[in-house]
């Protein structure tokens, strides 16, 4: 059993830190745009089904929409932050400890960003889709829920800020 864990341990060694750091970043912004799609989705077909009972709710509805976009574009931030973080090094240190904490840290911070806006782009899409039929049935409703979409899109947020801050540790080696 000891063998196996040190050929993964060996493996993950022997994979270039640059491809580590590309998957990170490739997943921030992908699975952040999933995220969206999924919220706008849900929130878009409530709102769609509840405009027909009350056709008023569907401009002032929108905002739930506009919530769930904003996660796509907190992966798109998160991506392009992350990509000024790729440094070359010589191929010499490319392997060394150092390299390797940075790409595993530009990993890390993909995959956190990516996977809290995957969560919030889906919670804010549920809350906008309540939102919505709440609005349909009693307009007085609209505030109150909204506030709590907002908190719900404050989870996006939270892993951009997670995110930016397990990056600041990717530093390269210097070149010779």
């Amino acid at each position: 059993m000891s063998s196996d864990s040190s050929s993964w341990a060996r493996a993950l060694v022997q994979i270039s830190p640059y491809t580590f750091a590309a998957i990170g970043i490739a997943v921030s912004i992908g699975v952040s745009v999933l995220g969206a799609a999924w919220g706008i989705f849900i929130t878009g077909s409530s709102l769609i089904g509840a405009s027909i009972k009350a056709p008023r709710i569907t401009s002032k509805n929108l905002i739930s929409v506009i919530f769930c976009e904003a996660v796509a574009i907190y992966g798109v931030i998160v991506a392009i932050i992350l990509q000024t973080k790729l440094e070359s090094v010589p191929a010499s240190q490319m392997y060394a400890p150092e390299s390797l904490r940075a790409g595993y840290a530009i990993f890390a911070s993909g995959l956190i960003v990516g996977f809290a806006n995957l969560v919030c782009g889906v919670c804010v899409g549920v809350i906008g889709s309540s939102c919505a039929l709440a609005d349909a049935q009693n307009s007085s409703l609209f505030v109150k829920i909204l506030v709590i979409e907002i908190f719900g899109s404050a989870l996006g947020l939270f892993g951009v800020i997670v995110g930016i801050i397990m990056s600041a540790q990717a530093t390269w080696p210097a070149r010779a």
